[in-house]
């Protein structure tokens, strides 16, 4: 905890991902939510069908789903979005005239009762 996807679509080319995880983990380290920055698990995962409202073509999006232990207020949970979303923007490309991009972020409880995490070495 916490899990961070980022979920977008192949017509955004040249998305600087490792920059922006770079920046998203070091934001939510600095949350005081975050008691280990181990625990912060980034990924990126392509979209390859996918459809943006009625268009066919010029239009795509990144999704960041935040996942995290039920349990935070709603500040906490505003908060992470913001650190994530800031961490995204602070290395977004300018895109070609025409494309339409769409950033949005959503934090997630993850049920206590049933996650279970192993370290292993």
């Amino acid at each position: 905890m916490p899990h961070i996807i980022v979920e977008y679509t192949p017509n955004l080319t040249d998305l600087p991902f490792d920059a922006m995880l770079a920046s998203v983990t070091r934001r939510l380290a600095e949350s005081p939510e975050v008691e280990d920055e181990a625990d912060l698990k980034a990924r990126v995962v392509r979209a390859d069908c996918f459809r943006v409202g009625l268009a066919d073509s010029q239009r795509g999006f990144i999704h960041v789903t935040v996942r995290i232990l039920a349990g935070r207020s709603e500040q906490a949970k505003k908060d992470f979005s913001q650190r994530v979303a800031d961490g995204m923007l602070e290395h977004m490309p300018a895109f070609p005239p025409g494309m339409t991009a769409h950033l949005s972020v959503e934090v997630v409880d993850m049920d206590r009762g049933s996650y279970r995490k192993f370290k292993l070495a």
